[in-house]
């Protein structure tokens, strides 16, 4: 196969070389690649990287683990995309009752199962699709499970790739409606957290849109910024909380689920967004 060459920003690139492949196929709803790289073996959509066996840790706890800590409880927990199920995984290990996961491409939760050597494996995955267990996959568009579900929930996680330009079908799930709809369904002291972008200055338009919405869907937004990765994330709450960081690092000690990517002094450096993120409004 030939390498993927990721679209970075307008005129750059990044080439990924793929000595082995595992899988190259289209979905429903997007061109899936599996195969191996100098980062192990890694996950592609429509050329975009979505993780890989080397980094991917730092990846999904960045995502989650800033959410355990500023929720009031962490029984009920909501993902919304994230094939892979690592976050599912975590959110069990962190003490987590009922992980509804919804991911609209069946083929796509059940290759990674297949191929990856991280998250569900293909027997978590059957028991997960058959709601045997605290996590209960769901096959289904997540802008219609959350416009019918009555449930509430402690954590609302959104993982997508990346909002796009161009027209996708996923970037409806970045606007301020589906933000809206993901704070209606949410328990006292529950968080709604976003995978928003990444924070380099020559790519940050997503985070930048983001950034906006959240403070206008929401009385507090948190940002937590991989130092380690080149994403950024979002933390939404319904309530007004001016200073959250001293109580996420409270909290991290004595947390269920210990971080092996993410320690106090992450949580101080990392909740302060980028200058031009909080110049932006």
């Amino acid at each position: 196969m030939s390498p993927i060459v990721e679209p970075l920003a307008p005129g750059m690139t990044r080439v990924w070389e793929l000595p082995e492949v595992l899988v190259d196929t289209r979905t429903e709803f997007q061109h899936l690649v599996i195969g191996t790289t100098s980062q192990g073996i890694s996950l592609f959509c429509d050329d975009d990287r979505q993780s890989t066996e080397f980094s991917q840790l730092t990846y999904h706890e960045a995502l989650l683990v800033p959410a355990l800590l500023l929720a009031r409880s962490v029984e009920r927990v909501l993902v919304v995309g994230s094939s892979e199920g690592v976050v599912c995984q975590i959110a069990v290990a962190a003490g987590a009752s009922i992980v509804d996961h919804v991911d609209i491409d069946r083929q796509a939760v059940e290759l990674c199962a297949e191929h990856l050597p991280y998250g569900y494996t293909e027997a978590e995955l059957a028991r997960a699709v058959a709601h045997d267990g605290p996590v209960r996959v769901h096959y289904a568009d997540g802008w219609q499970f959350l416009a019918e579900t009555a449930e509430r929930y402690d954590i609302v996680l959104v993982d997508l790739p990346d909002e796009r330009p161009e027209f996708a079908q996923h970037n409806r799930l970045y606007e301020e409606e589906f933000l809206t709809r993901c704070r209606s369904v949410l328990s006292p002291g529950g968080v709604v957290v976003c995978q928003a972008g990444c924070q380099t200055l020559w790519r940050n338009e997503t985070l930048l849109r983001s950034w906006r919405r959240f403070h206008d869907v929401f009385d507090t937004t948190v940002y937590y910024g991989s130092d380690e990765h080149e994403w950024a994330y979002l933390f939404g709450l319904a309530e007004p909380e001016p200073d959250p960081t001293p109580r996420m690092i409270e909290r991290l000690s004595t947390l269920a689920y210990q971080p092996a990517t993410i320690d106090a002094e992450a949580l101080r450096g990392n909740t302060i967004p980028p200058y031009r993120v909080r110049k932006s409004r």
